[in-house]
This record gives C-alpha cells, sequence and structure tokens, in this order.
C-alpha cells in the first residue's frame, strides 16, 4: 500500500566539512542521500504516511548506498531498478557560514536518466491517493521528460489528485526558454501547483502572486489551486473559484540552509490533505515544515516527525 507515489532522480551528496573553503578548496567531505522527490517522500513517511518511489540507480556504490538509505528511511523502492550501464548521480556541496551553499552536479546519463516509459508497465496505483510530479526529472533527459509525461497522464487518467512543483533547475536546461516552456506545459498535469515566487518572476513574468496563480488557473482545466510559497512571508494560495488567502510563515531566527525547504512545503501540505486538514492548515503545515528544514544544514534531516511538528506549531502558537 502507498498513499503517495512520485518519480525522480536519488542525488548522492558530498557536502564539505570545511567552513567557508569552497568546493576547490575543501579536503574533508561526508556524503547523504538527496534529491528532491525522493526528500518529499522521505518527509511524508516520518509523518505517518506511505510512498512509493519510482527510479532508477546504477550498479555502483553509491546506487547500492541510495537503496541502503531509502530502506533505511522506510520509503516504498519495488520500483527503484537498477542499471548495469549507467551510474549513480552525485553532487559536491560547499558548507557556508551564510548564504546559499554552491553545488555542483555529476547527473549527465545518469542512471536516472535512462528511465524508461516502458518501466512504467507495473506500476501498481491501487492505494495512491496522491501523485507528487516535481519540474526536475523531465529536466535531466529527454527520455526523462518522456517518462514523466506518461506518468503522470497515468495519474490524471486514473482521477488521482497530483500535485506540480516546478523545481526550477536552470543548469539542467538547454536555455531559460526550453525550461519556461516545458515547465508550464508540464503545470497542466498539476491539481495543485506550488511554485515559488521567485519561479513566478521568472515562469509567469510577474512576481504579483495573483498574476502567477491566474496564469496556472487558466493554464489547464485540471488545476483547481495554485499554492505560491512566499519564504518567511508564508504562502498565497488562490482557487478556481476566485478564494484568494495568504497563510502567513514562521519566524526563524537563523536560517543554515534552504535547500529541501521547498520539498518540506510540498510534504506538509500533502500530508495535511491525507490527514484531512483544511486547505488553510494543510498550508500552515506547509509552512512549518518549511521553517524547520531551513534550520538544518542537509536535504531533509530538518523534516519533523509528529510530535515534533506538533511541538513547534504549539511554541508558535504561544509566542503569538
Amino acid at each position: 500500500m502507498s498513499e503517495v507515489m512520485t518519480l525522480g532522480e536519488p542525488i548522492v551528496t558530498f557536502m564539505s566539512k570545511d567552513l567557508d573553503r569552497g568546493l576547490v578548496d575543501s579536503i574533508n567531505y561526508f556524503k547523504f542521500l538527496g534529491g528532491a522527490e525522493l526528500n518529499v517522500l522521505i518527509g511524508i513517511e516520518r509523518l505517518g504516511h506511505s510512498t512509493e518511489y519510482v527510479s532508477q540507480v546504477g550498479a555502483d556504490p553509491l546506487g547500492k548506498f541510495t537503496l541502503q538509505e531509502i530502506e533505511k528511511y522506510g520509503v516504498g523502492h519495488q520500483y527503484v531498478t537498477i542499471d548495469e550501464r549507467n551510474w549513480t548521480a552525485f553532487q559536491l556541496k560547499e558548507l557556508v557560514s551564510e548564504g546559499d551553499a554552491q553545488t555542483f552536479n555529476f547527473r549527465r546519463n545518469s542512471a536516472a536518466s535512462h528511465l524508461t516509459k516502458e518501466q512504467l508497465a507495473g506500476l501498481d496505483f491501487s492505494d495512491v491517493k496522491i501523485g507528487h510530479l516535481s519540474g526536475i526529472f523531465p529536466a535531466i533527459s529527454t527520455t526523462a521528460q518522456e517518462t514523466f509525461r506518461d506518468f503522470a497522464k497515468e495519474l490524471t487518467s486514473r482521477g488521482i489528485t497530483t500535485t506540480f512543483d516546478p523545481n526550477l533547475r536552470p543548469a539542467l536546461w538547454e536555455s531559460e526558454e526550453e525550461m519556461i516552456t516545458t515547465i508550464n506545459d508540464l503545470a497542466k498535469y498539476g491539481e495543485i501547483v506550488m511554485p515559488g515566487i521567485n519561479e513566478g518572476k521568472i515562469l509567469v513574468g510577474s512576481d504579483d502572486p495573483s498574476v502567477i496563480a491566474d496564469f496556472y488557473l487558466q493554464n489547464s482545466e485540471l488545476t483547481q489551486m495554485v499554492v505560491i510559497k512566499l519564504g518567511a512571508a508564508g504562502a498565497y494560495v488562490k482557487q478556481k473559484d476566485g478564494t484568494t488567502y495568504t497563510v502567513p510563515g514562521f519566524v526563524v531566527e537563523h536560517v543554515v540552509d534552504t535547500v529541501g525547504a521547498g520539498d518540506g512545503f510540498a510534504l506538509g501540505l500533502i500530508t495535511g490533505l491525507l490527514d484531512g486538514l483544511q486547505m488553510p492548515e494543510a498550508v500552515q503545515r506547509a509552512n512549518a515544515v518549511g521553517a524547520l528544514q531551513v534550520q538544518t544544514p542537509g536535504d531533509n534531516d530538518g523534516y519533523p516527525t509528529p510530535d515534533e511538528l506538533n511541538n513547534f506549531l504549539l511554541k508558535a502558537k504561544k509566542r503569538g
């Protein structure tokens, strides 16, 4: 049984232990597992819901590490296949005292980029309630994009609720124009579309939340709601029926690393819906998980357990 299913590319990250030395001069590294779509599933499992991950890794030490970590996190992995010819993607990440850390990716021709639509044939969607879609996977290869489209079509044809996060990664696209055109086309598969305010400025040409929301609501008959991440300010919501509101964010004293915050927002919203919360409360949870994640250096180590989430919300309520 899996309540949430997604497909994506796992990334093994080698993170520097040498503060502010950059990727060239850093010598000491430690490794952990990430990848936007996988991050979402890890957080969903941590909040008590079942998941299934569709992907492919190489027959190499990093591939074995990936499978080992996925199993440790409790994420469903019966559809993670092993590619004997291509390698598992990885990246280098610097350690910084402030600002966003720089990364360098080694993912061209990765095992996941060779995942074909034919490999989706055996997927069991019978218990899936939400399919999560991210704009990263279709950016890694033409093959991946074809596979993504088939996966998205399968979800929507079965009436499964879909969430779409643009997750812009300009370095993976041939040009910004191609990225904008393709991402906006793929967003049509999302019943709930979740761009960040800065992503909206790139994709729509405006940083006005209402303008961004209107674009995606008019972009597809399927799209019923747009939730725009405003960073520390929270999130702006607009529905197909014209209902709009803003859910305030949470004060964070010290931001360590923003990586994984957007994925935290997505998993917070998804689990909120699975737990039967009204949309404002689900968005509040999304804001909370994102706020918790930015206080940690990894990609998913700030995602809370139910008790940790409840304690965070309770303390925030007491602070007023």
